[in-house]
């Protein structure tokens, strides 16, 4: 009882410090014992969950990584801090890649480069035009890589990059029926393995989901962190103000030093691809000593796997197969080995009980 106890005020603890007030000030100091176990749990559970992906705080944005409107310091100038090519068009409301128009390209680069060792980039977004279902195209990335503004096949974008790159792919090239599109996944790459456009980038993805993005009436965001050699990509696109999780990844290795930009591409069929902005918040982590002595900018882009990128596959409903404990898969695990540890103490007490009065039979 005591070791579950500690184990769960350690963490809420760690998760809520706010609960951890003053006595005189804390309304939970004169609860029972479970009563207080019990609400840090649900409390917990709450915590984990909206920790997942940072609120938002302004004093943690850093201005020289995010395009917010009306983007000031877009441009070709030597003080911009964005800069953009092919069909990119920049209005007041919204930067957009590419037109609802064939064989177009477009990106925009931040050209400040970011030193950053763990930091979340939120993402609005649009994606609309009058192709019909499987009818539109191509798709849209986000980049963070070591070169900026290389033109290619990708989605506007060169396919042997250095660094982490971001997919949301509205058409189906290699038609494989275990997937619906649009499909959003995730790659990092060395520049040793090029993305296999004409196989959706199956065979180097970390992982992905299927999301319906197009003709939304509402605003469409994506969130991607990396902290701690984590990699998370959320979404909100049902207009509920709720972040759903579509990757979670551990062992990827990102330096420092490298350059965030999105680009799109139609072909044959087209789609309007418009970034409304790119928010960068910093994330305040610490580290041990040694990662903070480390030469951030010599890192590689790399991934410890614990199985290859080939079986990341889906199931037929667009779920990736391999995800992680969830806030409320941890929260009833916490409470179920609570429980169990109650049963325990109750069926003890009455074992307890019945054995002292099997003794004092014998007085």
């Amino acid at each position: 009882n005591c070791i579950v106890c500690w184990f769960t005020l350690k963490m809420a603890r760690e998760r809520s410090p706010a609960l951890w007030l003053h006595p005189q000030t804390n309304v939970t100091h004169k609860m029972p014992v479970c009563h207080r176990i019990l609400l840090l749990l649900w409390l917990l559970h709450f915590s984990s969950v909206h920790s997942d992906i940072t609120d938002g705080n302004a004093e943690h944005l850093k201005r020289e990584h995010s395009l917010i409107k009306p983007y000031q310091g877009v441009g070709t100038s030597p003080s911009s801090q964005w800069d953009f090519w092919g069909s990119t068009l920049v209005t007041s409301q919204y930067v957009r890649l590419t037109p609802d128009e064939r064989s177009k390209q477009g990106s925009i680069w931040n050209t400040v480069p970011c030193y950053l060792k763990d930091w979340e980039m939120h993402v609005q977004f649009k994606i609309h035009g009058s192709g019909k279902k499987n009818l539109h195209g191509d798709g849209f990335a986000i980049w963070y890589t070591k070169d900026r503004l290389h033109t290619g096949t990708v989605f506007g974008s060169s396919a042997n990059f250095l660094g982490l790159a971001m997919f949301i792919d509205t058409y189906p090239n290699d038609e494989a029926p275990d997937r619906s599109f649009p499909y959003i996944s995730a790659m990092v790459n060395n520049g040793s393995l090029p993305y296999d456009h004409g196989k959706d980038g199956r065979s180097t993805e970390l992982g992905g989901c299927s999301v319906e993005v197009r003709n939304k009436d509402h605003d469409t965001y994506l969130a991607i962190r990396y902290s701690k050699g984590r990699l998370t990509i959320m979404i909100d696109v049902d207009d509920r103000n709720d972040w759903k999780e579509c990757i979670d990844f551990g062992g990827v290795r990102l330096p420092t030093g490298y350059y965030f930009g999105a680009s799109a591409a139609t072909g044959d069929l087209s789609d309007n691809h418009d970034i409304i902005s790119m928010k960068m918040y910093q994330l305040m982590v610490e580290h041990t000593p040694e990662e903070d002595n480390q030469d951030w900018t010599k890192i590689e882009p790399s991934v410890s796997l614990l199985k290859s990128p080939k079986d990341n596959i889906d199931d037929p409903t667009g779920n990736f197969r391999s995800t992680p404990l969830t806030g409320w898969k941890v929260f009833l695990l916490l409470l179920c080995a609570l429980l169990g540890i109650v049963v325990c103490a109750v069926v003890g007490a009455v074992v307890f009980q019945k054995r002292q009065e099997r003794n004092k039979r014998f007085y």
